[in-house]
């Protein structure tokens, strides 16, 4: 019975015990932290079915935490706040017809042609911080962290002045480990300050995205609205701008690839997306009835980890899939998801990384690291992998 493993061997590699197990096959049974048995997916066939699959449900009461410091974390937060249940608003954890409702008033400020035309102000704000930055430089405090904190921002209205409470409490809430107390504190804090920020909103509309949903939704379906978008819009792309320049730093053919060929950049983005893969664990579904796949028997109410970084690795799909490849063919790969549930945001990250990686790399032909590459702190114990810190300097 396989137990979740979160050990990486290597930074910019997921647990080579993924490749183990998938060379057994595609389906593995699995003993969650809070005693539930369920499965483990780490073939790229198998997640990308079940991830298409309405048999399979998203819903935050059917699900089990995979990672043994997250669910410790969870348990104790629900001994404190036994009524808590799943926030209204929050449809990344819905099935339809729920999900669907949500996810109609989004779609259409998310499509490509509305992302294309940010690209000058998302270039505008990366010239500002290149412009701003002096070595030696910490590349998350300084560009990593700032892009995308200022672009979702703009976009849903947030005051970037405010960004230390958001950051900080976003930070808090993604610890694997924590004390339950201080996970409640800071839940309640970015609650009472997006409450707040919804009150003004309504009093005094403006043409941002949040103000867009006032006349759509209650104050407790927006503030779960925003909480996603606003965390998910800026700790993801961070995490992918900081670990693919760590990437980037570390194999210098594939950094000149991104540096020195404009028509590579945007095969060479989904090929960073793919290889560094910055979810540990999940998506979770859980069955609604029976189902077999791939030869298996998944009974209903049984969990199923889908591990993205392992069907990104999959060289089933993708040839010699360890090695950085910015110029292999990634179709297909799972980073965004699948199906119905597919990354609201995909287009967003992939504009702020088509421009800010390339700008950076040309601003400072020189960077490089300034310390070994084993000293630079990695976000294990979080639950979007990346680096904590990238000193560098040029």
């Amino acid at each position: 019975m396989t137990t979740f493993p979160m050990r990486r061997q290597r930074p910019l590699d997921p647990p080579d015990e993924f490749g183990v197990l998938r060379e057994q096959g595609s389906l593995h049974r699995m003993t969650y932290p809070d005693g539930h048995e369920g499965w483990l997916v780490t073939s790229h066939a198998v997640a990308r079915a079940i991830l298409a699959d309405n048999r399979f449900s998203n819903r935050t009461e059917l699900q089990h935490q995979a990672i043994p410091a997250r669910a410790k974390t969870v348990e104790r937060v629900k001994e404190r706040m036994p009524d808590s249940g799943p926030q209204p608003g929050m449809f990344l954890r819905m099935d339809a017809p729920e999900h669907t409702r949500f996810r109609k008033l989004l779609t259409g400020q998310f499509t490509v042609r509305r992302m294309k035309a940010l690209e000058p102000r998302i270039a505008e704000i990366t010239e500002g911080r290149l412009d701003a930055m002096t070595p030696p430089a910490d590349l998350v405090s300084e560009f990593a962290l700032p892009i995308p904190s200022l672009v979702i921002c703009e976009l849903l209205g947030v005051p970037y002045e405010d960004r230390e409470t958001f950051q900080r409490n976003s930070a808090t809430l993604l610890a694997l480990d924590l004390d339950p107390d201080v996970l409640i504190a800071s839940y309640q804090e970015l609650a009472a300050y997006l409450y707040r920020l919804i009150a003004s909103k309504r009093a005094r509309p403006d043409g941002a995205l949040l103000s867009g949903l006032l006349d759509d939704l209650g104050d407790d379906e927006l503030l779960g609205v925003a909480f996603l978008l606003l965390i998910a819009g800026h700790e993801t792309t961070a995490n992918m701008l900081g670990l693919g320049a760590f990437a980037l730093l570390t194999n210098p053919d594939q950094l000149a690839i991104m540096r020195d060929d404009p028509s590579a950049v945007d095969n060479g983005v989904e090929e960073l997306l793919r290889h560094l893969s910055i979810i540990h664990a999940g998506p979770i579904r859980a069955a609604l009835e029976d189902v077999e796949i791939d030869g298996r028997l998944i009974k209903a109410g049984e969990s199923v980890t889908i591990s993205i970084p392992a069907a990104n690795r999959d060289p089933g799909h993708f040839p010699s899939p360890d090695r950085l490849d910015l110029t292999r063919s990634t179709t297909g790969h799972l980073t965004f998801g699948h199906g119905i549930h597919q990354c609201l945001g995909q287009q967003l990250a992939r504009i702020e990384m088509r421009i800010a990686l390339p700008a950076l790399l040309r601003r400072f032909p020189g960077l490089r690291l300034a310390c070994a590459p084993a000293e630079v702190p990695m976000r294990s114990d979080m639950a979007i992998y990346g680096v904590h810190r990238l000193p560098v300097t040029w």
